[in-house]
């Protein structure tokens, strides 16, 4: 059984990592705030401009430009977008299980965070470039990422672009997707998805015909436009993928965070109570020693 100092040291121990795990949780909970605002503000943007490309793809060839083109091969580029730190419950471990459950013989990666780095590198997969973004995400930023990803594909090295990201769904609740980037999928940008604030339902006809109802008229031809909007689409994807991944990190640690602090008070209270019976044990044989004494000399 532990002494009284034992537990005394172990309750100064608990109290301190309390401390940590508490300033952690606010540091969080400032963080988190502020990259939820930057992830809903955009999805507003990301709505409209798939509803647009909706409308634009049905006056125009699909494999009229080469970031529409199907191809038959197979090898895959995937980004990668993961947390620097750890301390986020299992956001990493579920993202990089859904990462697991994707991969083939014929996929590499590029990643954005150091988590994601080190995951590719311990299952010895190809790791062709990795990025490092600031804390918000600045959009100037997903501009070199979406370029490398297009100039990837463009030149014909990789046959399909998928991203891998945590989707932000609510303070509780965050979603590992991997998602097609590149050739776009016309058939699927009217789609319900969380990130674009559409909603989560499965995509609807009401939907693509609520997308097609609006009349646009292009100038100075669809193609033209087609050419100037395909480009801003992928950058706007990979920026917004990004804000959702940051969104759903600082929510995951912030949780996590404070159940440390609230496992650690319990564990504090356990400890004092355990303490407290101790010590009364130890004063009660302590005046069963005085008393017995007593007797003796009477």
């Amino acid at each position: 059984m532990a002494n009284l100092r034992d537990i005394r040291r172990r309750i100064t121990s608990v109290k301190k990592t309390a401390q940590v795990t508490r300033a952690m949780q606010l540091v969080a909970a400032a963080k988190m705030k502020k990259a939820q605002d930057q992830a809903l503000a955009g999805r507003g943007y990301a709505d409209q401009l798939n509803k647009v490309l909706t409308n634009l793809k049905e006056n125009v060839d699909e494999e009229s430009h080469p970031l529409l083109e199907k191809r038959e091969g197979n090898k895959t580029l995937t980004l990668i977008i993961s947390p620097d730190k750890g301390l986020c419950g299992g956001l990493n471990t579920n993202l990089f299980k859904k990462v697991t459950s994707e991969h083939n013989s014929d996929t590499a990666y590029i990643t954005v965070g150091r988590r994601g780095n080190q995951y590719v590198v311990k299952f010895g997969h190809e790791l062709v470039a990795q990025f490092e973004v600031d804390d918000p995400v600045p959009f100037a930023q997903s501009r070199p990422i979406a370029k490398f990803l297009s100039d990837k594909f463009l030149s014909g090295e990789y046959d399909v672009i998928k991203v891998a990201f945590t989707d932000f769904v609510s303070t509780l609740t965050q979603t590992p997707h991997v998602s097609q980037l590149l050739p776009i999928e016309t058939d699927s940008l009217a789609e319900k998805r969380d990130y674009e604030g559409v909603g989560k339902d499965a995509v609807e006809e009401t939907d693509k015909a609520s997308a097609l109802a609006t009349e646009y008229k292009f100038e100075p031809n669809p193609e033209t436009v087609l050419d100037s909007l395909l480009p801003l689409y992928i950058n706007f994807q990979i920026y917004q993928m990004m804000v959702e991944a940051r969104a759903s990190e600082h929510s995951a640690r912030m949780v996590a965070m404070k159940g440390a602090t609230d496992n650690a008070k319990n564990m504090i209270d356990d400890l004092t109570l355990e303490y407290n019976k101790l010590r009364q044990a130890a004063i009660t044989a302590e005046l069963l020693e005085i008393t017995t004494a007593m007797k003796a000399m009477e």
